[in-house]
């Protein structure tokens, strides 16, 4: 058997998949979750520790013999947060989150020291946006200067796993461009922007490497503690959404992927960096070797989550509660922002539910209406996609979503694409493990098209095609979703 491990950090927990290449299955997953803490102005943290406390309680759930198998591993990683580690490895502050929204003032400063967002988006080519890595930097700097001051590394989530697994601090491009200080389109860091920070950053910042690289190899402590093999290599892994687009397939122009999570992103690969002047779309590479224009919104399920407690529902049961009202909820609208926003870019957004009457104010239409704004959150992305001159053929939908009826069938209704349900729902830890085979067949474009071929498949019972007889209700629902939110945005910024 020729078995590769993916491991997936995610913000509620941490997932490993083993699977064997040669028969084309999973052998083996476990999952561990992580807490989170959340306090009012806005700070989403955890502690690294916690994550490798949920590693090693994944790998005890799954047969020694298997683990002694693998040849290989890919680690996937929630993208943006910042790990701060000493010359020791140690992590020296609580690793602030992609969901994070307390530096925005962090990242004012940041974008007027820099010159503005017109040059950030010209040179970098990105903006200093709530929730990217930089501001968090900058914070810890001004408020922890004792800390800043023995930080040996900047790390992202995903870079921390594999430094903790082989001993070695390195970046791939993908997640790098999360961090909003790489220079996207000629992949290197930006120099005057990380300087603008601290003069000394540029040298605690890690060497960049290739998305088919190895970032190093298992070492004899962690062999010991985790029972994978000594000296099997590491690949370069990358950022959740990057190895959510190799698990899905999304590595050639034309396809989008969309999960719907705690966080909803939209994202399709391009042969060519897509520059947002807007900003909507962050200008991210992808973990192929060609880039990744992406959406986020920091509220997706959220809203559906928080309605189905508030009513004492189950999941199936909130689904069947929105179908029963019609599209566009009879004029309800929620605008979902319960976690402050990232685009559009509310910093201190509060979620409203607007439109009521005495005639609409049910149980079923706000259902619906919790449903319909995170698809309607998507079609910001995907409307600012086409005017960018991407053209979206079809739409692979992974995450929570995805488990849906009502949401698949909304999704390809309101967005006017055919939805594609993949048939591995994790695409990350399958993103990661298939990364980690391409890196040990030699890397390289054709090798890649050629495992995602083979590897990923499509739930044809679960597609949705969209109706064109529900367009007008949605174009309605949709109107009035933008009217709201340019009505309150004002407040919330």
């Amino acid at each position: 058997m020729n078995i590769v491990l993916g491991i997936d950090n995610g913000t509620q927990s941490t997932k490993t998949m083993f699977y064997d290449v040669d028969s084309k299955k999973v052998v083996a997953m476990a999952s561990a979750k992580h807490d989170m803490i959340a306090e009012e102005d806005g700070t989403r943290e955890q502690k690294a520790e916690w994550w490798i406390d949920a590693l090693l309680s994944c790998l005890d759930q799954v047969d020694p013999e298997i683990r002694a198998s693998v040849k290989a591993v890919g680690v996937s990683g929630q993208q943006h947060g910042f790990v701060a580690i000493d010359k020791d490895g140690n992590p020296l502050y609580k690793v602030k989150l992609w969901c994070d929204t307390s530096t925005a003032g962090e990242c004012d400063e940041m974008t007027e020291a820099y010159g503005g967002t017109d040059k950030l988006l010209s040179e970098a080519g990105n903006l200093i946006a709530p929730g990217y890595t930089a501001s968090k930097i900058l914070w810890l700097k001004k408020t922890y200067g004792n800390l800043y001051e023995k930080m040996r590394w900047v790390l992202l989530p995903h870079d921390y796993l594999n430094y903790w697994l082989t001993g070695e601090a390195v970046m791939e491009y993908g997640d790098a461009s999360g961090t909003g200080l790489l220079n996207v389109r000629k992949r290197i860091w930006q120099e005057d922007l990380i300087r603008s920070v601290d003069p000394d950053l540029p040298g605690k910042l890690p060497r960049l490497i290739g998305p088919d690289e190895e970032a190093g190899r298992i070492t004899a402590e962690t062999a010991a503690r985790t029972g994978l093999p000594e000296g099997i290599p590491v690949s370069s892994g990358g950022g959740d959404n990057m190895m959510g687009a190799v698990g899905t397939g999304t590595v050639s122009d034309g396809v989008i992927t969309m999960s719907m999570g705690t966080s909803g992103t939209l994202y399709g690969y391009s042969d060519k960096p897509i520059i947002d002047p807007e900003g909507i779309l962050a200008a991210f590479c992808s973990s192929t070797g060609g880039w990744l224009p992406l959406l986020c919104t920091m509220n997706c399920t959220v809203a559906t989550e928080l309605t189905r407690d508030l009513f004492g529902m189950n999941v199936r049961e909130i689904d069947a509660t929105g179908a029963e009202a019609p599209p566009g909820a009879e004029g309800v609208t929620m605008l979902p922002f319960f976690n402050g926003e990232r685009v559009p870019n509310l910093p201190n957004g509060k979620a409203s539910i607007m439109g009521l009457n005495t005639t609409n104010y049910t149980k079923e239409n706000l259902a619906r209406a919790s449903l319909e704004s995170a698809i309607y959150g998507m079609k910001i992305g995907l409307d600012r996609f086409r005017e960018l001159g991407f053209d979206a053929r079809q739409i692979r939908m992974i995450g929570g979503g995805a488990r849906s009826p009502i949401w698949r069938q909304m999704a390809a209704d309101v967005l006017g694409v055919p939805v594609l349900i993949p048939e591995q729902a994790e695409a990350a830890s399958l993103g990661a493990a298939l990364q980690a085979w391409w890196m040990l067949e030699g890397g390289g474009g054709e090798k890649l098209d050629t495992i995602i071929g083979e590897h990923v498949t499509v739930d044809e019972s679960a597609s949705c095609e969209p109706n064109p007889a529900l367009r007008g209700a949605y174009d309605e629902g949709y109107g009035r979703y933008r009217s709201w939110l340019d009505a309150l945005a004002h407040l919330y910024r």
